[in-house]
């Protein structure tokens, strides 16, 4: 394998685990505003403004991202050796 083949790989790498990362928040920012969504609408009182709801989801995002983007590079780089 000479040099140019192991750097593609290597970007290949960084694009894999960037893609998971970003689909693994989403995920979890879709399912942090069905359950916020769906709490919220079982009161007869709201406890969370649609604001709140927004600001978790943002939040979510925020730190599923900084999580996800020290484990998935790992995760691929052992899949992909």
């Amino acid at each position: 394998m000479n040099g140019q083949d192991k750097g593609n790989k290597n970007r290949y790498k960084g694009r894999y685990a960037l893609t998971a990362s970003l689909l693994s928040s989403l995920l979890l920012v879709a399912l942090f505003a069905i359950l916020s969504i769906a709490v919220n609408s079982s009161r007869s009182v709201p406890l969370y403004s649609n604001v709140d709801i927004i600001a978790g989801m943002v939040f979510v995002f925020v730190l599923s991202m900084i999580v996800s983007a020290s484990i998935w590079p790992g995760v691929i780089e052992k899949r992909m050796n």
